[in-house]
């Protein structure tokens, strides 16, 4: 009996005026849910990117899909920040602080609770992203604390409140009116997790299960 050779099928790659239009929605699209909220009209979104409304919706069927895209790049550029921040240094406490300061400059803290709040949170994309972006963080906080850099009572949870706290600006005040506060105050957070404690925290450390289950 012979067994039956698989068909190989060509798979077509997007050309690279195609991958541009995207990534160019992706980021109108990050600017103006930071600005207006995650309902801004799509057609001023393909407006800003500088594409037709039929380029944004062929990428991007419906709002979800496009909120979506846009917290998982997102999350995947955070990571890869201190990923390439581990690599070029080899310093888990430096990876630690750049992933910090880039997910202020990402504005993570204004798009991640448009997920929790309005869209399907337990989508596979956005688990796999959130996935391995508590993964590498938690990886780079268990190498500094290894390294008696990083005081042994946090969690990746509590860096998680914290970077969401200090990064969000006050309601009714623009993300770029407290830039220049951010980063001062994220600093001064760094510095805190630092060893050798000064102080004892109360409570244990926030674990990533104990938010999903606040």
């Amino acid at each position: 009996m012979e067994t039956a050779t698989p068909v190989q099928r060509k798979v077509s790659r997007p050309r690279a005026d195609a991958l541009r239009n995207r990534e160019r929605i992706v980021t109108a699209a990050r600017e103006m849910f930071v600005e207006f909220g995650p309902e801004v009209p799509l057609d001023e979104i393909a407006r800003r990117a500088g594409v037709g409304n039929a380029t944004l919706y062929r990428n991007f069927p419906d709002r979800d899909a496009l909120v979506r895209e846009v917290v998982c790049s997102v999350m995947d550029r955070t990571g890869l920040a201190a990923e390439v921040a581990l690599a070029e240094t080899g310093d888990a406490f430096e990876a630690l602080s750049r992933f910090v300061h880039t997910s202020a400059d990402e504005r993570i803290s204004a798009l991640c609770p448009m997920v929790q709040s309005t869209f399907d949170k337990h989508h596979p994309d956005l688990e796999a992203a959130r996935r391995r972006l508590e993964e590498l963080v938690g990886e780079v906080m268990e190498r500094a604390r290894d390294a008696g850099q990083l005081r042994a009572d946090v969690g990746v949870g509590d860096l998680m409140i914290a970077v969401g706290q200090l990064s969000r600006p006050p309601a009714g005040v623009a993300c770029e009116g407290v830039d220049r506060f951010v980063h001062r105050h994220l600093q001064l957070f760094l510095d805190g997790l630092r060893a050798p404690a000064r102080s004892e925290l109360p409570g244990t450390a926030v674990t990533v299960e104990d938010l999903r289950r606040a």
